[in-house]
């Protein structure tokens, strides 16, 4: 039979790690102009209410959770350890690892989110303590809680099938999946919303309907690539304690970005009504270079640096690693501008409908420019924490976010209390301190990769960088002087706002191009090496 043998062969090679990446970037874009809509129609509906910061904190906890098991430790863990399994060509060896391995995850799941629907009350009180003495918004919360939480358990599954996919070079599946949430979030806020009271209730049961359909897409792919795991409890198997060994620090390790946010969320619930909604639509707009680019290209250099690391070709890794800093480089620095220059304008035309008031746009443009000012941080960690757990190395990054983690507290303490007492938006000092932290981590990160000779810079950064700063001057330029032309934005419709900001964004990408175009820099330059 040579059906084994095309399973194991089955990686897409046309096109390098840029294709690969442009196919994980357009499904994400998709499900990040989706979640746009999403958070449009949220901001309409709920606006920054007390019961909108209940239905934020109900979402935020599965989800911190879920990005540590399905974006986070699990897939740094289990997909060089995978690449072992495929390197020795064992079709059921390959089989019976990914069986168990789902098991183990699936059991230990389970008694988890059981554990936390019982103790919502306790969790909430936990990680929302300015709750505490609001009753109806602490109960409306633990209540949400304990429906959103099953979340948890479908998405994390998602993520094991999701690891297994990108494994075997399909990315399209796994970065689509993400659109399912906010079309039942849409959904549920659109239709659902009027069977429920309160009506914010349909958005919790939304993120549950959502993460049973994540997990059902998946299952048909992996069918179709002879992978669908069968699950199986064993604990003593070698190849899962070795997923074990690398998950368990890297649980903090690769998520301290993550950790720091929830602890936004937990002194944001100790400050002014509307400061948990505040951050989390400023962050959303952040997230979004972060998630088309940086997890795109995160997602597909982990599978080729732990194939790269098999193979013990070290150089074409380092080459590969210098592409992703690069390519992280020329996407975060221009997104950082913009979003500092554009995010008042980028928040009236998204958000300022309906529930959401003027006040709260204020509120969440300052956020904004502060979370902005770390995305460069943000993208390099997701790129550059994949170089360790290739080399099956979890204690450096745990290391390193102990490190960071420690800096955000103590930074938090250091510019949330001016800025609340000084200015009441203390809620600003705490993006601000996630930015900084993301930089000390990141900056750590490269240092330890650099300092095992596993980053090399290759040649033409010097050149790539002067052309850069060029056209982020012109770019800069562009974006503030045509603002002051055109009408105010919260005065006009939407879809003159949108056509207004359109201008905008097309304005300042044609300056950053044209002065990229002349100095130098090609989309065919970009093109990892072959592999």
């Amino acid at each position: 039979m040579d059906d084994s043998r095309s399973v194991v062969s089955s990686r897409p090679s046309k096109g390098g790690l840029l294709g690969s990446s442009a196919i994980v970037a357009s499904m994400t874009f998709l499900s990040r102009i989706l979640g746009l809509i999403r958070d449009v129609v949220l901001a309409g509906f709920i606006g920054a209410t007390a019961n909108a910061d209940a239905f934020f904190v109900a979402f935020k906890i599965p989800n911190f959770l879920r990005r540590l098991f399905a974006e986070g430790a699990f897939a740094q863990a289990f997909i060089p350890v995978l690449a072992d399994y495929r390197a020795s060509g064992d079709e059921q060896a390959i089989q019976q690892f990914i069986n168990k391995v789902t098991g183990m995850l699936g059991g230990v799941l389970i008694a988890v989110t059981a554990f936390m629907m019982v103790a919502a009350p306790v969790v909430t009180a936990i990680f929302a303590p300015g709750f505490v003495g609001d009753s109806a918004k602490f109960t409306l919360t633990a209540e949400m809680l304990r429906i959103t939480f099953p979340y948890l358990l479908f998405i994390s599954l998602t993520g094991v099938a999701g690891a297994i996919l990108n494994s075997y070079g399909y990315f399209a599946v796994p970065a689509v999946t993400p659109v399912l949430l906010n079309i039942c979030l849409i959904g549920a806020a659109l239709v659902a919303a009027p069977w429920f009271e309160p009506p914010i209730m349909a958005l919790a049961w939304g993120v549950f309907a959502a993460g049973a359909c994540q997990l059902t897409l998946q299952l048909p792919f992996l069918s179709r690539i002879q992978r669908l795991p069968k699950p199986v409890w064993d604990r003593k198997d070698e190849g899962v304690r070795r997923v074990l060994w690398l998950m368990v620090p890297a649980l903090f390790g690769v998520s301290v970005s993550q950790i720091n946010l929830l602890l936004d969320t937990v002194l944001a619930s100790l400050l002014p009504s509307g400061s948990v909604s505040w951050l989390y639509y400023s962050d959303r707009l952040t997230e979004l270079p972060l998630g088309v680019f940086g997890i795109a290209i995160a997602t597909v250099i982990l599978p080729n640096l732990s194939d790269l690391k098999a193979q013990q070709n070290s150089e074409q890794a380092k080459r590969v690693l210098d592409w992703a800093v690069r390519m992280v480089v020329l996407i975060a620095l221009p997104a950082t501008v913009a979003l500092w220059i554009l995010s008042e304008p980028i928040l009236i035309t998204l958000f300022q409908y309906g529930a959401m008031q003027e006040h709260d746009i204020a509120m969440a443009t300052l956020s904004m420019r502060a979370y902005a000012l770390g995305l460069l941080a943000f993208m390099l960690i997701k790129v550059l924490a994949p170089g360790f757990y290739a080399q099956k190395d979890t204690k450096t990054p745990v290391k390193i976010g102990v490190i960071a983690m420690v800096s955000n507290m103590v930074l938090n303490v250091a510019f949330v209390f001016p800025l609340m007492h000084w200015y009441d938006v203390g809620h600003v000092g705490l993006a601000l301190a996630t930015s900084c932290s993301a930089f000390i981590n990141a900056g750590l990160l490269m240092r330890g990769l650099r300092a095992r000779d596993l980053l090399t810079w290759q040649a033409g950064w010097v050149k790539f960088l002067v052309t850069l700063i060029l056209a982020l001057v012109l770019m800069s330029a562009v974006l503030l002087l045509i603002p002051p032309l055109m009408q105010d934005f919260a005065g006009l419709p939407w879809w003159r706002r949108s056509v207004q900001l359109a201008g905008l964004v097309v304005a300042g990408a044609l300056s950053f191009g044209i002065v990229a175009y002349f100095g130098g820099i090609r989309l065919a330059q970009l093109r990892s090496p072959s592999l």
